[in-house]
C-alpha cells in the first residue's frame, strides 16, 4: 500500500519558507510545527533565497502588459473566426436547399 503525497499551496510553501528564511527557529522546529520534513523546508527556503531578486526586478509588469495585449488580440481572432463560422453555416445552409 503505498502513501499518496501530501500536496501543498503555494501560500504555505511561502509562509514555511519564508519562516526558515528569517531564521528565528532552526528547521527542523520549523518542519515539526508546519508537519513537513526539514529537508522540503530548507528546499523551499533556498528556492525564496534564488528567487526573491525577481519580485523587484520589474519585469513581471511588462510580461503582464505584453499577455493582456496578446489576450485582446486573440479575443477579437475569436469574434471574427465565430463571425466567419455563422457566415458559413448560413451559406452552407443556403446551399443545400
Amino acid at each position: 500500500m503505498s502513501k499518496k503525497r501530501r500536496q501543498h499551496s503555494a501560500q504555505f510553501k511561502a509562509q514555511v519558507g519564508l519562516d526558515a528564511l528569517k531564521g528565528i527557529d532552526p528547521i527542523h522546529a520549523i518542519a515539526a510545527k508546519h508537519g513537513v520534513h526539514p529537508v522540503q523546508v530548507s528546499a523551499w527556503k533556498k528556492e525564496i533565497a534564488v528567487r526573491l531578486p525577481e519580485v523587484f526586478a520589474g519585469k513581471p509588469d511588462a510580461d503582464a502588459a505584453a499577455a493582456k495585449e496578446r489576450e485582446r488580440e486573440l479575443f477579437e481572432q475569436v469574434g471574427r473566426l465565430k463571425m466567419e463560422l455563422e457566415w458559413l453555416k448560413k451559406k452552407a445552409g443556403e446551399l443545400e436547399r
